[in-house]
């Protein structure tokens, strides 16, 4: 799979410095299955990828969604193993202002949203 590293240019930080990306009907499917832990500097990059499921998974992860513009939209932190389901939404900041419709998610280490302060509204770039 293709290697990425997601930059949060709002924060001026690396979100994820060794970055796989699934973009094809295979490597969607696969996703993290098979994998016992991700490292605090991997992630899976989903797209398109609305909504995530856990079954078959073995480790809880952190799921960022993103717009098409790559702009935060929605997450959810330690997403457990088993038969969970998670459907994006877009939130709503403290300043009543949403930040489009959910495109893709960035699977990420449990802990890895909190650890990176990352906000709703902001833009990740791709290097």
């Amino acid at each position: 799979m293709k290697l990425i590293r997601l930059i949060n240019q709002t924060r001026g930080s690396v979100l994820c410095e060794h970055c796989a990306v699934a973009n094809n009907p295979f490597t969607r499917i696969k996703g993290l299955l098979g994998r016992k832990s991700l490292a605090m500097d991997e992630g899976l990059l989903i797209t398109p990828c609305p909504s995530v499921h856990m079954i078959g998974m073995k480790f809880a992860i952190d799921v960022l969604f993103l717009t098409r513009e790559n702009v935060a939209t929605d997450w959810v932190e330690n997403l457990p193993p088993g038969f969970h389901f998670y459907v994006a939404k877009p939130r709503i900041d403290e300043n009543d202002a949403t930040f489009g419709k959910p495109f893709a998610a960035l699977e990420l280490p449990a802990g890895a949203i909190a650890q990176s302060g990352v906000r709703l509204g902001d833009e990740i770039a791709f290097e």
